[in-house]
């Protein structure tokens, strides 16, 4: 996933990318250096590998609505099957363009967005 944050202008841009493989070879395409573009390849695939667990992340914010932020990485921990698989996912969610981090008093609420 990429992304990009900044302003044009006056306005702010808050941009999440999500790629394929298939995208990130059409990406490499267009870079000079065949360096560039074997890294790209060999990097796509460990993404995908974890396509099944991030869309369960997903889906368990989605059904939930709203988790208070321990709650969801003592989950997300569970799914995952360690605290450092959990964090990452957690990161993502938080970067996701459907999630809405909210503070809460304690700990952040993620909330999904229809």
């Amino acid at each position: 996933m990429l992304r990009i944050r900044g302003t044009i202008g006056d306005w702010p841009v808050d941009l999440a990318l999500e790629l394929d493989a298939e995208d990130w070879r059409q990406l490499a395409a267009h870079l000079p250096g065949a360096t560039q573009a074997t890294h790209v390849s060999e990097a796509a695939p460990a993404a995908t590998r974890d396509d099944g667990l991030w869309r369960n992340a997903l889906e368990l914010l989605r059904q939930a609505g709203s988790m208070e932020g321990t709650a969801l990485l003592d989950a997300l921990e569970g799914l995952a099957g360690s605290p450092a698989a959990g964090k990452r996912l957690l990161v993502r969610l938080r970067h996701h363009p459907r999630v809405q981090v909210d503070s809460g008093e304690d700990t952040p609420l993620y909330r999904w967005l229809d």
